[in-house]
C-alpha cells in the first residue's frame, strides 16, 4: 500500500501551497521594500540632474555624484524651478523630476500630449541653466541622460547612462571624457535652426575644439551606441526648442 505522500495529488497540492506561500512572501517583501526603492530612484535622479548642472564631486578624471546624504539638500539649493513644457508654455510642477520619460514617449506614440520635464537651476558659478532628460535606445537596451543648456541651447553639462551596453565600449558613454566633450557644443544654428549633436566616427575635430560643428568624437567600437546618443539628443531636445525661443521674446 503506497503512502499518501507518494500520490500525485499530494505532490500537486504541496506544490500549489508552496507557490502560494513563496508568492505571498515575495509580494510582501516587494511591498515592504517599495518605499526604499522609490526613494533610491528619487535620489539617483536628483544626482543625475545635479551632475549635468555641474554640481558634482568630480576629480581630475573621474565622474562622481554628490553623495546621497546631501543630494536632496543640494537639489533644493541649486534647482530653483521645476516645470513641464507644453509648446512654448511652461507649467510649474514641483515633482517634475518624477515624470517617467519612457512612459511619456509611449504616450506620444499613442497620439497623446507628451509631458516634457525641465529643471531650471543655477550652477556653482550662479549661472542659470536648464536641464532636460532624454531617453533612447543603444545597442542592447535603453540609454538615457540629462543635458544642461543655457538660454541659447548651448550645452553646459551632460550625464549619460545605460542599462546594458558593452563594457569598455558602449558603456563608456558614462565616462567623464565622453560626457565632457559635449560641454560648449551648440544645439542651434545662428539662424535658429535646431541641429542636435552627432556622435561622429571619423570626426575631424578629435580634440573637440570646434563647438559649432554639431559633432563630438565617437567612442571606438561603439558605433550603434553613439548613434543612439545622437538620436535621443536630436529627437528629445528638439521638443524644447519652442520654449527656448520663448525665452528671447
Amino acid at each position: 500500500m503506497s503512502k499518501r505522500t507518494d500520490s500525485n495529488s499530494y505532490t500537486m497540492t504541496f506544490a500549489v501551497i508552496m507557490v502560494l506561500v513563496v508568492g505571498s512572501m515575495l509580494a510582501f517583501l516587494a511591498s515592504s521594500l517599495k518605499p526604499n526603492i522609490d526613494e533610491n530612484k528619487r535620489i539617483e535622479k536628483q544626482q543625475n540632474i545635479l551632475y549635468a548642472l555641474g554640481v558634482n564631486e568630480n576629480d581630475a578624471t573621474s565622474a562622481k555624484f554628490v553623495s546621497t546624504d546631501v543630494a536632496g539638500t543640494a537639489f533644493s539649493k541649486y534647482i530653483t524651478k521645476q516645470i513641464e513644457v507644453q509648446g512654448g508654455n511652461e507649467i510649474e510642477n514641483i515633482d517634475a523630476y518624477l515624470i517617467d520619460v519612457k512612459k511619456e514617449q509611449t504616450s506620444a506614440k499613442q497620439g497623446k500630449q507628451r509631458r516634457l520635464p525641465l529643471f531650471v537651476g543655477k550652477n556653482k558659478d550662479g549661472v542659470t541653466l536648464y536641464v532636460a532628460p532624454i531617453r533612447g535606445k543603444g545597442l542592447w537596451d535603453a540609454i538615457w541622460g540629462y543635458v544642461a543648456m543655457d538660454a541659447n541651447m548651448i550645452v553646459q553639462g551632460a550625464y549619460f547612462d545605460h542599462k546594458g551596453e558593452t563594457p569598455g565600449l558602449g558603456a563608456n558613454i558614462k565616462q567623464r571624457y565622453f560626457m565632457d566633450d559635449f560641454i560648449g557644443e551648440h544645439l542651434m544654428s545662428d539662424a535658429g535652426v535646431f541641429k542636435g549633436i552627432r556622435v561622429a566616427k571619423g570626426n575631424n575635430d578629435p580634440k573637440n575644439e570646434e563647438k559649432t560643428d554639431y559633432e563630438v568624437d565617437a567612442i571606438a567600437g561603439a558605433t550603434i551606441t553613439g548613434d543612439g546618443v545622437s538620436a535621443m539628443i536630436k529627437s528629445d531636445l528638439k521638443l524644447y526648442v519652442p520654449y527656448f525661443k520663448s525665452l528671447k521674446k
